[in-house]
């Protein structure tokens, strides 16, 4: 149970292009401090490799259960569709 007057962090998921052209998804509640995180070298074990990474799509998700569902979402569509999300994001 949350204290009173205490604010939950706004989740969101997003998608990092990979120097490999490879997509990356993940979570987190501050997009900007994630990504440099990953460009450090110290995010996931998958961008490590495949540095640097470039934001390319994100989506407020509101509470974590609900940004890691839509994570998973993502995560399970093919390539093209990512990209259609990504187009729509950048066509706005």
């Amino acid at each position: 149970m949350q204290a009173t007057g205490a604010t939950m962090a706004e989740w969101y998921v997003y998608m990092l292009l990979c120097a490999d052209q490879s997509l990356y998804t993940g979570v987190a509640t501050d997009i900007d401090a994630r990504v440099a995180t990953h460009n450090a070298g110290k995010g996931a074990k998958y961008t490590l490799g495949r540095l640097p990474v470039k934001l390319v799509y994100q989506e407020r998700a509101g509470a974590r259960g609900a940004a890691l569902s839509r994570e998973h979402a993502i995560k399970r569509m093919r390539r093209a569709a990512k990209r259609q999300l990504i187009g729509r994001l950048n066509s706005r």
